[in-house]
């Protein structure tokens, strides 16, 4: 499954090129609270066809509404953007359902050749970073390489939206827990590789059927690893409990900027392995105070679909570069149980 921003482009490039109008709407400023933060896209279609969101529902009414009434050939006719804001009264924000008297701005653009859809997805798929600038006058589109400073936002006569790679997720073990992992992480968006050379594992994930969106790949995960050359978009997940697997695809991992790496496994396994890196592969301390082992936060988790879940919480919060209290991890968490057990 796609991640959201490329549902939306993909589903407004289509409309574009079948020749119906089409417009790409985007948030591009908040006040307060808001459902959706700035950079979020939503696509609309001359029928009334909707992808992606811009705010808990009420607003998308509102504009589906306007193009309606004005008519989606009229609106693309003009072929110049427009800014519209909601919520700036409190009686607007009560009515589209913006908490706390929030305010959003959005930016509504007509579709066409121009907007360079089709070179932006193309980008997307190769894991370039790109900025995508609207001049508000023109509607001209200009694409160029991301920069860390970008923000998505109207900056002068100029609507800037930054677009990073799709986030990846690197599983290794084709198991049933990798499975679980990756049918709940298909669902936020990641894109999916499972590495696994073992046979037997194999067969077992083909007899799982097939899960579109996700690539097993039967070589060794360290090649694998080098192969894919995590960048800062990538989370990369050892599920097998086999060193010969797991520590050298680790120890490639650690040296890159994955915003995640970890490995499931008991505590006492968890120090072995951070000593079996630490003493035969030289993998130095800061190295390894980056590697998530045992992995997930601590649920109580007792099932592979619960420990899957686990995971997927740890990592997503790794992306959104959220810090948790050390109490959330299952070793300490594990730990404190049995403090209190024992006291």
């Amino acid at each position: 499954m796609e991640d959201l921003d490329t549902r939306v482009l993909r589903a407004a490039l289509t409309w574009q090129q079948a020749g119906q109008p089409a417009v790409l709407v985007t948030v591009a400023r908040t006040w307060g609270s808001s459902p959706r933060p700035p950079g979020s896209l939503m696509a609309i279609q001359g029928q009334g066809w909707v992808v992606g969101s811009v705010s808990g529902g009420c607003i998308e009414d509102d504009l589906i509404a306007r193009i309606h009434a004005e008519g989606i050939e009229a609106v693309c006719a003009r072929g110049r953007p427009a800014v519209l804001r909601y919520g700036v009264s409190a009686e607007q924000a009560r009515r589209f359902g913006l908490p706390c008297g929030g305010t959003v701005e959005l930016v509504l653009e007509p579709l066409g050749a121009h907007s360079r859809l089709a070179e932006l997805l193309a980008a997307r798929q190769q894991r370039q970073a790109l900025c995508r600038e609207l001049d508000l006058h023109s509607g001209a589109v200009t694409l160029r390489p991301a920069t860390p400073q970008d923000e998505p936002g109207i900056v002068g006569e100029r609507l800037l939206t930054p677009f990073g790679p799709p986030v990846r997720l690197i599983v290794i073990g084709a198991g049933d827990l990798s499975r679980f992992v990756c049918e709940m992480a298909l669902g936020l968006g990641f894109e999916l590789i499972v590495c696994d050379p073992r046979e037997e594992q194999a067969q077992g994930w083909a007899f799982g059927g097939e899960l579109p969106g996700v690539t097993l790949t039967r070589e060794m995960p360290d090649d694998c690893v080098q192969r894919l050359q995590p960048d800062a978009r990538t989370a990369v997940i050892a599920l097998t409990h086999d060193p010969k697997l797991d520590d050298l695809a680790l120890m490639d991992a650690l040296a890159t900027p994955a915003f995640y790496v970890g490995a499931i496994g008991s505590r006492r396994n968890s120090e072995q392995r951070r000593a079996r890196l630490r003493e035969h592969f030289d993998v130095p301390d800061t190295a390894l105070a980056r590697l998530r082992g045992p992995a997930g936060l601590f649920i109580g988790s007792k099932t592979p679909a619960e420990i899957a879940l686990s995971i997927l919480a740890e990592v997503v919060a790794a992306k959104n570069g959220v810090t948790l209290s050390d109490q959330a991890s299952v070793a300490t968490a594990k730990a404190m149980r049995e403090a209190l057990t024992c006291a």
